[in-house]
Order: structure tokens, then C-alpha cells, then sequence
């Protein structure tokens, strides 16, 4: 590593940026350039990384023109779309600098506030993390989700993980290495950097709309994530289903009191069984809701005995060198 860490610069250091792609073929002329203009500018800019995470337009056509020539850019395809998570997994995998950046394709990560995160790094910080402070061009609704998920993350975990914040941070080689020692099936890896732990710092920002092209984000996929987060990291959904079936047991013992009372001491009836009815089909959705939950976790232990390859790679492109960039041969990656 030609970086010291504790706060001390070298002359020498370098940083990639990693960015995974799905249908970005609209917003590349402009990502393109805007990269340029930032490895200028940033000289530690040394590696370029884009993970496409199987499109199906001329995502991976228009990355090779954009760039063929031009050094420092590579091309990381995957076999079949594994998600946006295996995606970032797959560029931090790949990653041989001192540190690297993990942005969006669609240019609401700005560069200038990455360009501060190399500043924060080289003053001794081995994870620097954007705040979203304004988020433009985003439905109420979708900012109201992420405002409870975020808040909800940090209730039920232990993690210490900001708030209104992605995927968009620094992370120094120590995380790195520290990141690859992971083989979780279903990543989220922005909690994961959080667990590590390490010398962290926030920069607010301002998140502007995208630039080109459609969110590759609909609200389904967004729930699958916040569920993989909660599940990943922790259980306490499941003792509070513990403690809601003890609640909801105490409650029908004394109920049950209540109805011998009043039929053989006071000498009445209790009337109402269509509310009777309808309770038993609440708490009926209640015990579904909580095995949905149960089964969850089930999943998941499921998914990770299984062992399989977390992504495969079909090839790998490098603007740099000659070569077929449709090569046919696969890389299992853990």
C-alpha cells in the first residue's frame, strides 16, 4: 500500500472509481465526460471501474466505444443480472488501488463532493460517506420510505449506520481488504462498511435528479434491499414476534376469565360473534405476518448453505490493452 495511513500523504497514492451499470446506455456520453474531467482534475485517479450488471440494451457497446483507446477504464460483465449489491461487491473485488469510490452511473453522485471525499481521505479517514441533505426529482412518497427505513435500520441493529445515505462513499484499501473477507449471499453493503467499522465521516450534499434515462430502482426492488438489510443484520423482528404472540396470549387468558364470569357469576351472555369473527381473522393475519417473517430468515439461512457463486463474471474488458471483449470465459466469484 503506498499510502500511510494516520493522517500521513505519501506522493504516491491512487484511487478507482466503481461503477456498476444496468440499461445506462442513455447516460454514458455524458458520464463519460464528466470522468474525464474529474481524472484531470484528480490525478490519483488511476482505474475506472464499471460492472455491468447484465443490461440488455447497448450498455456494454457504448462503454467500449466511449472509452476504447483511452486509459484506465475497465469493463467488468456480468453473466446475467445478479443485482446492484453483487455489482458493487464485484468492482470493490476488483479494485488495486489505495482506496476507491463507489458511485451511481446516472450522475446523482456528484464528482465534486467525491473530489472532497479524497480530500477527507488523505487526512486520515478510511470511509467518507455522502449525506443526502436535498434529494431533487424524488416522489414524497419514496423520500418518506427511505426516512423510516433509515431510522428503522438503526432501531432494530446495532450497526451504527448513517443516515440518508447510499451507496456513494470512499472506502481506503484497509476496508477493502477488510470488505473481500465477506461471502455473504445477499450483501448490503453499505451496512456491511458500516459494521466494519474503521474511522468514518459524513459529507452533506445536495442530490440532484438523474441525468438521462430511467431509475433501474422501482419501488419492489427497493423493499427486496431494505429487507435484506433488516434480515442481515438483525433479529430482533423475530423476538418481537416473541413477545407480540406472549402479549396476545395474556390477553386471551384474561379474556377467556372474563367470559366464564360473566356467564356463571353474573348470569349474562356475550353477544357479538360476527367482532368475534372478525378478530379471529386479524389475529389470523397477524400469525401469517410473523411466519412470512419467520420464513424469511429461513431464506436466508437457505441461500447461504447452498454456497453458490455470489456472481460470475463472463469477461472482462480493458481500454488499455487489445483484445476480444466478448471472450467467453467465466469467473466464479465467492
Amino acid at each position: 500500500m503506498s499510502t500511510e495511513r494516520m493522517g500521513v500523504e505519501t506522493l504516491e497514492s491512487s484511487v478507482a472509481l466503481i461503477i456498476p451499470l444496468f440499461n445506462e446506455e442513455e447516460v454514458l456520453p455524458l458520464l463519460v465526460g464528466e470522468l474525464e474531467s474529474f481524472k484531470r482534475a484528480r490525478k490519483e485517479i488511476i482505474q475506472v471501474i464499471f460492472v455491468d450488471d447484465g443490461s440488455s440494451d447497448g450498455t456494454v457497446r457504448e462503454v467500449i466505444r466511449l472509452t476504447n483507446g483511452i486509459s484506465g477504464y475497465e469493463l467488468v460483465r456480468f453473466s446475467r443480472n445478479f443485482g446492484h449489491q453483487m455489482a458493487i461487491s464485484a468492482g470493490i473485488r476488483r479494485c488495486k488501488a489505495d482506496a476507491a469510490i463507489i458511485l451511481d452511473a446516472d450522475l446523482q453522485d456528484p464528482l465534486d463532493v467525491a473530489g472532497k471525499m479524497l480530500d477527507k481521505w488523505k487526512e486520515g479517514f478510511d470511509v467518507v460517506f455522502g449525506i443526502r441533505s436535498l434529494r431533487t426529482q424524488v416522489p414524497a412518497a419514496q423520500r418518506l420510505t427511505a426516512h423510516v427505513f433509515y431510522r428503522l435500520f438503526g432501531k432494530l441493529t446495532d450497526v451504527d449506520a448513517p443516515v440518508d445515505t447510499g451507496d456513494f462513499r470512499l472506502i481506503s484499501r484497509a476496508v477493502i481488504e477488510a470488505f473481500n473477507q465477506f461471502e455473504e449471499q445477499q450483501p448490503y453493503v453499505r451496512g456491511l462498511i458500516a459494521w466494519l467499522g474503521f474511522k468514518q465521516v459524513g459529507i452533506p450534499y445536495e442530490r440532484p435528479g438523474r441525468a438521462a434515462g430511467d431509475t433501474k430502482y422501482p419501488f419492489r426492488r427497493r423493499f427486496k434491499l431494505a429487507m435484506d438489510a433488516l434480515t442481515s443484520f438483525s433479529t430482533k423482528p423475530l423476538k418481537m414476534a416473541i413477545n407480540l404472540g406472549l402479549l396476545i396470549a395474556s390477553g386471551s387468558f384474561a379474556g377467556l376469565i372474563w367470559v366464564v364470569l360473566t356467564k356463571y357469576v353474573l348470569g349474562t351472555a356475550i353477544t357479538g360473534w360476527a367482532s368475534l369473527i372478525f378478530a379471529a381473522f386479524f389475529f389470523g393475519g397477524i400469525q401469517l405476518f410473523f411466519l412470512g417473517i419467520v420464513g424469511t430468515y429461513v431464506a436466508r439461512v437457505y441461500e447461504e448453505v447452498k454456497r453458490r457463486p455470489r456472481f460470475v463474471i463472463q469477461d472482462v474488458w480493458e481500454s488499455g490493452k487489445k483484445g476480444d471483449s466478448d471472450g467467453s470465459k467465466a469467473i466464479n466469484e465467492r
